[in-house]
């Protein structure tokens, strides 16, 4: 996947929202108000920062290269993903997936009610 697909998917996630809270070269991605993505781009590269659960966090560092600790993120609770063409797009649809899932299972109880109310 590369950023323009990567961005499209993120807004895909229901009641997704991008935000650019830092400037224009850093894209953030909530849920009720909750973040569960970065998007960026530098020097060609793009990444995406992804919640990830720590020991699934460190079991994809040590198969892909292209995963890496949370860039200025919690290293325990994140991994920064370079958009290099070497995972499968597939691979990197199930990482966000499972982001936008960690952070929505841990919404308040009335909140989570109102987002899969809110669902077509």
């Amino acid at each position: 996947m590369d950023f323009s697909s990567v961005q499209k998917y993120l807004l895909s996630k229901h009641q997704a929202k991008e935000t650019f809270p830092s400037g224009p070269d850093v894209a953030v991605y909530k849920v009720c108000h909750k973040m569960f993505a970065t998007l960026t781009q530098e020097s060609g590269v793009a990444r995406v920062n992804l919640k990830c659960d720590p020991e699934e966090a460190v079991a994809l560092r040590a198969k892909y290269p292209a995963v890496q600790p949370g860039h200025h993120m919690n290293k325990k609770h994140w991994n920064t993903v370079f958009l290099d063409s070497t995972i499968p797009d597939n691979e990197i649809q199930r990482m966000i997936d499972n982001s936008y899932e960690l952070v929505i299972n841990n919404l308040p109880s009335d909140e989570l009610a109102r987002l899969l109310a809110s669902k077509p």
